[in-house]
């Protein structure tokens, strides 16, 4: 019996009834964890703790297995670790620091797990106590800031980041983190900035400083004046600024990159035969299992960039140093080159700089493409939850954008030509586009592009009318730009009138459905008034006179669906149910379309039949159009080119908060399972001097 013991690893026969052997770092856990002050008996406790790994899972495991009365016993000690914590980050050696703010984050989130029902005062008690919450909250942000702006270890600027990140996201919603007070007052705003303007520090952590300021900023946004909010909206650092685009296009280029793999792995594997033996009655459902977790947060940082500061537009339209192109190398080129999403094929240039690997179809790049290619690709399924509120989110954006008038600038510039490749949801009546015969065009082609394809895909049951009422009014605010400043956009706008006519004859097929859901007369007025744009200013802003004329040709040619609406709308505007109002206002946007109609057909068919000819071809009636312009009488309408300009708060408010919940868990439930890992940090720190 004794020999079996001893080959099991015990030293006698009696240690079988002892207590496992223990790490000491855990020994000494066990002595904070007690009513005593471990102190007494070890006056070098403290200094001999913070020389020791950190047992993240055994301390966290601890805190949460206390309820709350045990908790409270042993808060005295629980405050003491916390200030030694905080005396730790200003030690000279490494180990103790990287020591200090592992204790921090496993201490932060032991106790959130434990008061998790409980608000963040209870959490500020139990960590520091209220006494000594200001001055200890202070001490620990200075501390953080100066590891953060030393020129020191990027592992420690990385866990100080970690640790800011726990801090941040301890409650769901950040708002009720009464902890991130103290995160106010002692602002790092200006770390953060630091790191975004290095290189060397922005390819090491940027991405969780451009995560952890678009959190601070959601701080109490609404209820109080939000430190970070100024300052991010004063910002006009290029260097900075360009740091923080760059971020962002390289998480958004990531996410592209990732999606694009595994759409050509979906296409070249076994479905993709099996769709082609079949036909195409599969692609819809092969399409969906091309799936990449979109990435909220970041998308929520451009957003607040984009938002708060008007500088940041002109980032939008750059292309960063580290995306610069050089000459194609003598080597071949890789099947799947790493080169910056623009407007030529992958063999022409390749990417000079590693710090930004962007799509292989483009020559030039910058934020806004990229931006616009993730869009094309999350807006294409809004079934699922993340999609549908990161499409939300990418409209939000583009309005913000197509509301600024130095991004209209560079939007419809014939100075910055572009093509860009968006992605195409499959579907059976049309055929996948060939990428190499896009044109190269102003920006704004791109973001009609994307809004003609939302339009044209997503009229299903389950219908997103906030989404299509954001994507018409993004139209609608380009419009009025190019109506004001005369800008005649050479663009196809015959697609879009012809996806605008096909959403009209969507919402009357599905009448009864969609009304018992949506207003669908506030997505209908909004359409019409589309048109009335054009027909009373297209004039000025459609590229030839021969644009003009096809715009009458199209509403003619389609004249039965207006005729269909407005056979909708008289008969819910003359009943008194409760859609007389809004229907009525459909009834009279309809006027100048109804006229163009009432007086052009007569016209076409007697030429039809003077001619002879059962079907006219459209030159024939484009000529009928022209020769009859003359008689033709609209009345004037007021209002087609204002706008109400997009307000965050007041409309708003409800979707960020639940967004930015959503953000904080995810966030957090990361940092649980993928980064706290100390090998890497010790290595670094490997000899005490």
């Amino acid at each position: 019996m004794a020999q079996t013991e001893k080959k099991g690893g015990l030293l006698r026969k009696s240690s079988a009834s002892k207590k496992p052997w223990k790490e000491k770092v855990v020994l000494m856990y066990d002595e904070i964890f007690t009513t005593e002050d471990p102190s007494k008996c070890n006056p070098r406790f403290w200094e001999e703790l913070f020389l020791m790994k950190v047992n993240l899972e055994y301390l966290e495991g601890k805190l949460e297995a206390l309820d709350g009365e045990e908790l409270m016993k042993i808060k005295d000690n629980i405050n003491c670790l916390f200030q030694h914590c905080i005396q730790a980050l200003g030690e000279e050696h490494p180990i103790r620091v990287v020591n200090a703010l592992q204790t921090l984050c496993a201490l932060i989130r032991g106790v959130h797990q434990k008061n998790k029902s409980t608000s963040g005062f209870d959490i500020i008690n139990m960590l520091v106590g209220f006494d000594k919450a200001e001055l200890c909250m202070k001490n620990l942000m200075e501390s953080l800031d100066s590891l953060l702006c030393a020129e020191g270890s990027e592992s420690l600027k990385s866990l100080c980041l970690k640790l800011l990140l726990c801090l941040v996201t301890v409650t769901d919603n950040i708002s009720q983190n009464t902890i991130l007070e103290y995160v106010m007052i002692n602002s790092i705003f200006e770390a953060i900035l630091q790191i975004l303007s290095s290189p060397l520090s922005r390819r090491e952590h940027g991405y969780d400083a451009v995560v952890l300021l678009a959190l601070l900023v959601n701080y109490r946004k609404y209820e109080s004046v939000n430190p970070y909010i100024v300052k991010l909206s004063i910002v006009d650092d290029e260097a900075t600024l360009n740091g923080m685009g760059l971020v962002i296009a390289q998480a958004l280029s990531e996410y592209n990159r990732q999606y694009k793999d595994k759409e050509e792995e979906h296409q070249s594997g076994f479905f993709s035969a099996l769709t082609n033996m079949v036909g195409s009655m599969f692609i819809a459902d092969a399409d969906e299992k091309i799936s990449v977790q979109t990435n909220e947060a970041i998308l929520l940082a451009l957003y607040e960039a984009v938002h708060l500061n008007r500088n940041f537009i002109t980032v939008l339209a750059q292309s960063h140093p580290e995306m610069g192109l050089m000459t194609t190398p003598t080597s071949p080129i890789p099947a799947t080159p790493v080169t910056p999403l623009g407007t030529t094929p992958p063999s022409s240039d390749v990417i000079s700089s590693a710090e930004l690997p962007l799509d292989a179809d483009v020559q030039t790049s910058n934020l806004l493409i990229t931006f616009l290619k993730y869009s094309s690709i999350v807006m294409q399924d809004t079934k699922d939850e993340h999609r549908l509120h990161s499409g939300k989110l990418c409209l939000i954006i583009l309005t913000c954008i197509a509301e600024d008038q130095y991004a209209n600038a560079f939007l419809h510039d014939d100075n910055m030509n572009f093509r860009v490749n968006l992605h195409r949801m499959p579907m059976r009546h049309r055929k996948k586009a060939a990428d190499k015969n896009l044109p190269c065009r102003p920006l704004v082609c791109a973001v009609l592009d994307l809004m003609v394809e939302f339009i044209v895909t997503h009229m299903m049951k389950e219908f997103p009318m906030d989404l299509y009422v954001r994507c018409i009014q993004i139209v609608h605010k380009l419009l009025c730009y190019q109506k004001k400043c005369r800008v005649r956009l050479h663009y196809t706008w015959r697609e879009l009138w012809s996806a605008l006519i096909n959403l009209l004859k969507f919402l009357m097929s599905n009448e009864t459905v969609l009304l018992a859901k949506h207003n669908i007369f506030t997505l209908a007025l909004m359409v019409v008034n589309l048109f009335n744009m054009f027909i009373t200013y297209g004039d000025t802003f459609l590229p030839t006179p021969s644009s003009y004329d096809e715009l009458y040709y199209e509403i003619i040619r389609m004249h039965q669906n207006f005729d269909n609406l407005y056979s909708m709308v008289l008969r819910l505007s003359t009943n008194a149910g409760q859609w007389k109002e809004p229907a009525s206002k459909v009834t009279h946007a309809l006027v100048n379309i109804r006229a163009i109609i009432n007086h052009f057909n007569p016209k076409i068919e007697s030429y039809a039949a003077v001619n002879h000819i059962s079907q006219l071809s459209e030159d024939q009636v484009l000529e009928v159009v022209r020769s009859n312009y003359d008689t033709l009488t609209l009345k004037l309408q007021d209002g087609l080119d204002q706008y109400e300009r997009y307000s965050e708060q007041h409309k708003e408010a409800a979707f960020f908060k639940e967004l930015v919940r959503s953000i904080s868990i995810n966030v957090r439930k990361n940092l649980a399972f993928n980064t706290l890992s100390q090998e890497l940090l010790l290595k670094e720190f490997s000899t005490i001097s």
